[in-house]
């Protein structure tokens, strides 16, 4: 079972972020190998956070060296190779990681695509989400195969490749 938890802060616009986000963290789960924890009986716990382009950069500089803000961040609680035998928990419950999105870049990259902050937000749960499923994107092989999966899960949500300036092979 997959459980979200959505904090968010003041400027976000009006949506059910808690809907979205649930909906964005369930496909990519589902659009992974690890589907069965969509109906597992271990809990698998995904926190996501909507908050300002500030705490973001302050996160970024802290966690990754950088000293800007940037759209998506993802924490993972769970090394990728430990993830296959997570249903064996002591208290039935897995927390895989948080997400935390910056408003201001999101909004930013949403208007430059011509697309809602909501549907841009959802991308980038769903991105955050395969990196929390131990996905990267840090060599081109990477890469294809983690923007395969968010284009299919993207799909399920009836929202648009937004890599459609590239082919991705197997899609």
């Amino acid at each position: 079972m997959i459980d979200v938890a959505v904090l968010h802060d003041t400027g976000w616009p009006g949506t059910d972020w808690e809907l979205l986000a649930q909906r964005a963290v369930f496909a990519a789960i589902t659009h992974s190998p690890y589907a069965a924890f969509a109906t597992d009986e271990a809990l698998y716990e995904v926190a996501v956070k909507l908050t300002s382009d500030e705490e973001v950069h302050e996160l970024n500089r802290a966690y990754r060296d950088k000293d800007k803000p940037t759209n998506v961040l993802s924490f993972p609680m769970v090394q990728a190779d430990l993830l296959q035998g997570t249903s064996n928990t002591d208290d039935g419950e897995v927390l895989l990681g948080d997400i935390v999105l910056a408003e201001g870049v999101c909004a930013a990259e949403a208007t430059d695509k011509g697309i809602s902050i909501a549907d841009h937000a959802a991308h980038l749960i769903i991105h955050g989400t395969f990196h929390l499923l131990g996905y990267d994107h840090m060599d081109d092989n990477e890469a294809e195969a983690m923007e395969a999966l968010e284009i299919a899960a993207l799909a399920s949500l009836g929202l648009s490749d937004p890599y459609g300036d590239r082919i991705i092979s197997g899609v």
